[in-house]
């Protein structure tokens, strides 16, 4: 079995936590690994300084992402993959982690069906149609050559970037990218780091949630964490068992989030 830890963007904005790399560098000395990682405020802070304002949307189901046109998925592409992905891979290769990073598109590890139209709430909370650019709904996930690397002691840093029918790149959630990757690799738990202690409920942490509280609770959470939620409901779905949600800002984030020491676990009990 493996584990799939997603380090979101608001842990990487300071760069690669010491922390995490070491305690990733002690977990993968007796368990499989894998790492997606997001980093949307580079992409927004970058894509700014050239002079591409950045555009966000709401979903009718209150989820919220970034608009992706052409100029866009560009920036995000080079970002992701050549800023973010490699400062990854070389943190971990400083502590002796074969690491290898790689993005969707590399070997079509992740393939996703371009979005032709998106529904939308517009500022005045009405329901607008519009285009839907370079975004991607994940269809396929080759766990073939996830395991094929894991197997021969390697660990896949993986940017959410997915490939197109025609080869074009497309901008996919990576909280849900890492949960269709944890579902396609069959494994057993998936770990998403935030700069929260987990999900908050009146601001409290909630420490367990089984999966229908899961959907129950998600409509009433703010924007960030309710793609989290989604990506643990769709994780879990697809026969991982058991989601937590975590502070990466913690000490050994990661080996306290999977010993439950640390976030909100999410599991089918």
């Amino acid at each position: 079995m493996a584990i799939v830890v997603k380090i979101g963007g608001s842990i990487l904005e300071k760069g690669v936590n010491p922390t995490i790399v070491e305690d990733i560098k002690d977990i993968f000395g007796y368990q499989k690994l894998l790492l997606v990682h997001g980093g949307g405020d580079i992409v927004t802070e970058i894509a700014e300084k050239l002079g591409k304002k950045q555009t966000f949307i709401v979903s009718p189901e209150g989820i919220r992402s970034r608009y992706t046109d052409l100029e866009t998925v560009i920036i995000y592409t080079m970002v992701m993959v050549g800023k973010v992905n490699k400062e990854i891979v070389s943190a971990l290769h400083k502590v002796g982690i074969n690491a290898i990073g790689l993005s969707g598109i590399d070997g079509s590890i992740i393939r996703a069906e371009r979005k032709k139209k998106l529904i939308i709430i517009d500022e005045r909370g009405r329901k607008r149609l519009i285009d839907g650019g370079y975004t991607g709904k994940i269809k396929f996930v080759n766990a073939d050559l996830l395991n094929l690397l894991m197997n021969n002691n390697y660990m896949p840093i993986i940017a959410p970037i997915a490939v197109g029918d025609e080869g074009e790149l497309l901008n996919v959630d990576g909280d849900r990218a890492a949960a269709y990757i944890a579902g396609g690799i069959k494994a057993d738990k998936i770990v998403f780091l935030t700069d929260v202690p987990g999900v908050l409920i009146n601001n409290e942490p909630i420490l367990k949630m089984s999966l229908s509280k899961a959907k129950e609770i998600m409509p009433k959470i703010g924007f960030g964490m309710e793609k989290k939620v989604l990506a643990s409901i769709e994780a879990l779905e697809m026969g991982v068992k058991e989601s937590i949600i975590a502070s990466g800002l913690v000490e050994n984030p990661v080996k306290s989030a999977i010993e439950h020491r640390n976030g909100t676990v999410i599991s089918n009990e």
